[in-house]
């Protein structure tokens, strides 16, 4: 006799038994206590922390791979991923699930992933992803058959900055995640983890150098050398936390404006402000606090604190409004721009105009820095990239020049004849082609030799 048909609540009961069992499991028990001892949360835990609780809805929960051998072990194909509210406010966020295959890349979790990015895109809603991959999965991606079918990731690059996306960096991340990482406006990398496209291991076959995972793509190597990352994080609490404040000056999408923090009013005058910057214009002084004297309880996002550090690129709040600030630094350099600022500030001025953040600029700077190595390292282009960036901004800008502003950089960074809305100077400020007694050497060197 043939067995009754299940009832609807049998069906519901037994996908809600399956349902339970891949989420407590995952990729299996024993694998997620291999993370645990590595001092690592899974991806469902790193979720738990970003939305809102209970607010998480994931999409593709029964999704596994195409492959039939490895179908039972594969729940969710590597990734995971689905909706929420963080502080309130929707978004989309996108994990690799390190216990299914190391969470390498594979058809069915690129879909997954591809669709919930493209809905966070319909719905003008912020995207946040995990980065911690082995890469495309082997055998999977191997011949052209296997390599077509696995999404590239092409609509991260048409995003056009419709909406916010932010990446962590949470282990080892090689290929995808790492793409990710450098499509996003903010990045931030758990110390520990690695950001590279290769793996010390490929690296070794193919060109025969030795490496280490650390020295190859480790945080201090991105905040000091590449730029690659914008800030970095103690523990993966912390670059949760990071990631919340990006949002929290963000609008949700390019159509929006940014949030604005009640219960602030513009701040009183400050007649002591000016005591921070010396008058000789050879003394240094850090250009920090005297942001922190101009914003919001004196708080402010930097951006790549340790890569080009003679500007400073921050987010932060004037009367509850958000804004981006650009500030010279003349404890570097004495504040002169390089290779290295250029791209920089190219970055930060692109992601304000996107999301209609008003910019704050504060120059004391004395020019381009000359040399060799600069020029070498494409000063001429990246400059000239700087400016054009600068000249397509329509958000509002306001200029202030609190002791010098020479030559070219005067004008990269928001001076006059730049469509600027307000520039100011304080008293004593000199603006001028080069400064003076260069000029003088230059006009006079006959004379002088």
């Amino acid at each position: 006799m043939a067995a009754s048909p299940l009832t609807p609540q049998q069906i519901r009961a037994d996908l809600l038994m399956r349902r339970q069992k891949i989420v407590s499991e995952m990729g299996s028990v024993e694998r997620i206590a291999r993370q645990h001892a590595k001092g690592r949360l899974t991806i469902r835990e790193r979720l738990d922390k970003l939305f809102d609780a209970g607010s998480f809805r994931e999409i593709g929960t029964f999704a596994h791979s195409e492959m039939h051998d490895v179908r039972d072990r594969t729940p969710g194909d590597g990734k995971i991923g689905g909706w929420g509210t963080i502080d309130g406010r929707p978004a989309t966020a996108v994990g690799d699930d390190v216990t299914v295959l190391h969470g390498s890349s594979s058809v069915v979790g690129g879909k997954r992933m591809k669709r919930i990015y493209e809905q966070s895109l319909k719905q003008g809603v912020p995207h946040v992803y995990f980065g911690e991959t082995g890469g495309a999965r082997l055998p999977d991606a191997l011949g052209s058959e296997g390599f077509s079918k696995i999404p590239p990731g092409i609509e991260s690059a048409r995003r056009r900055r419709r909406i916010p996306m932010a990446t962590a960096i949470v282990g080892e991340s090689f290929g995808g995640s790492s793409f990710h990482s450098a499509y996003s406006d903010f990045t931030v990398q758990v110390r520990g983890s690695a950001l590279n496209v290769s793996s010390p291991r490929v690296i070794e076959i193919a060109t025969g150098e030795l490496i280490s995972l650390q020295d190859l793509g480790g945080v201090d190597i991105h905040l000091d050398l590449t730029g690659q990352i914008d800030q970095p994080a103690e523990t993966e609490e912390e670059a949760v936390q990071l990631i919340k404040r990006f949002l929290s000056y963000m609008p949700s999408n390019c159509w929006e404006t940014p949030p604005v923090k009640v219960g602030y009013d513009f701040a009183e005058h400050d007649p002591t402000i000016a005591d921070l910057v010396p008058t000789r214009r050879q003394r240094a002084y850090d250009m920090h606090r005297v942001i922190e004297r101009i914003v919001d309880d004196g708080e402010m996002l930097e951006f790549k604190p340790r890569f080009g550090r003679s500007l400073i690129t921050a987010l932060a709040r004037i009367g509850g409004h958000s804004v981006g600030i650009m500030a010279s630094n003349p404890m570097f350099n004495a504040g002169a721009l390089d290779p290295n600022t250029c791209d920089k500030g190219t970055q930060f001025v692109c992601m304000c105009e996107a999301f209609n953040i008003p910019t704050v600029w504060l120059q004391d700077v004395p020019g381009f820095i000359v040399g060799s190595q600069p020029e070498h390292a494409r000063l001429l282009h990246k400059a000239i990239m700087f400016m054009e960036a600068l000249g397509l901004m329509t958000v509002p800008r306001m200029t202030v020049v609190l002791r010098k502003a020479f030559g070219l950089a005067y004008f990269s960074l928001s001076g006059n004849n730049m469509d600027n809305s307000l520039i100011t100077a304080w008293p004593g400020a000199e603006i001028s082609f080069m400064d003076p007694g260069v000029g003088v050497n230059v006009d006079h060197a006959r004379d002088i030799a």
